[in-house]
């Protein structure tokens, strides 16, 4: 009988700690849902600008001074406490500039452009460091659960984007609209269809995001994104017959090099690179804010 007492007694003082825990491992739940707003830079990794050397597509390619404004702002959703969605609106300016290259094909060819870019992206995220609902006061010497101030996670998505390639004939000149002109004989050759300016996107990156409260935060996010599209910055095949331009402001932005060479840029030379596509990428500073959900997990405004 005293057995029984105390397995009861001792169950009894179990059971508390038991629910506490369960609750704590739950408190996730009166907080899946989050907005979040952001403002950070872009870049572009494509044909045109880059570094002293002939085009790689990749990082060492990467022209600092063409980073441009972003901004972000977003829905997340978490399934569980290690997965969640985010959805995001995002906008940024993508440039790139041959007179910044010092390699000389690339700067003979003397092609610059710069195109806003608008993008609808989903990604579904995955907590390498989780973030924890802990103890709501951060006072000294107060003990309570608090949990893990920093999260980390990494994301891959899909998404569409809408780009428009501009160009100006001269410095200080108003910029023209490129793939209405088609400076590649897009609509003019028959194997060259014009190119489409709504594209898909396949966001990868990483991110960081540090808790300041029970509710707000803030975090930084970077993210390269792959295109299926070659003609971001309007450059990708050769070049044509110039004397198929009726358009004589596509015939001048088709080909601004100085001519000096002629050969370099005649009919049927090469242009750009149809073998790599272009990329771009975000890197967003964050602020976050946590919604409180009922037992539906829906947010309570």
């Amino acid at each position: 009988m005293k057995k029984i007492i105390t397995y009861v007694v001792l169950f009894l003082l179990v059971l508390p700690m038991l629910s506490s825990g369960q609750r704590l491992r739950n408190r996730w739940k009166s907080t899946r849902a989050e907005v979040h707003f952001g403002i950070g830079a872009t870049n572009f990794l494509g044909e045109l600008g880059g570094a002293n050397q002939i085009g790689t597509h990749y990082f060492k390619d990467f022209e600092f001074s063409q980073t441009r404004l972003a901004l972000c702002a977003g829905y997340r959703y978490k399934i569980t406490s290690g997965l969640a969605v985010n959805t995001n609106l995002s906008y940024g300016q993508l440039a790139g500039n041959d007179n910044l290259t010092t390699e000389f094909f690339r700067s003979y060819r003397n092609l610059s452009f710069k195109s806003d870019i608008f993008e609808l992206a989903s990604n579904m995220e995955f907590s390498i460091i989780k973030d924890q609902v802990g103890h709501r006061y951060r006072l000294k010497g107060v003990r309570g659960q608090r949990g893990f101030e920093m999260a980390v996670y990494a994301f891959l998505g899909v998404g569409v984007f809408h780009f428009n390639p501009k160009a100006q004939l001269s410095e200080g000149g108003s910029y023209v609209d490129l793939q209405p002109i088609g400076t590649e004989g897009q609509g003019v050759v028959a194997t060259r269809k014009k190119y489409s300016r709504l594209q898909m996107a396949f966001p990868i990156g990483i991110g960081f995001k540090y808790t300041l409260d029970r509710r707000w935060g803030i975090g930084l996010e970077y993210g390269l994104r792959y295109t299926f599209t070659d003609y971001i910055d309007d450059v990708s095949k050769t070049y044509v017959d110039p004397s198929l331009f009726t358009d004589p402001v596509a015939k001048a932005l088709a080909d601004r090099s100085d001519h000096s060479y002629y050969y370099i840029t005649s009919s049927g030379a090469q242009r750009g690179d149809p073998r790599h596509k272009d990329a771009y990428m975000f890197a967003i500073f964050n602020i976050n804010y946590k919604l409180r959900t009922g037992r539906t997990s829906y947010p309570l405004f």
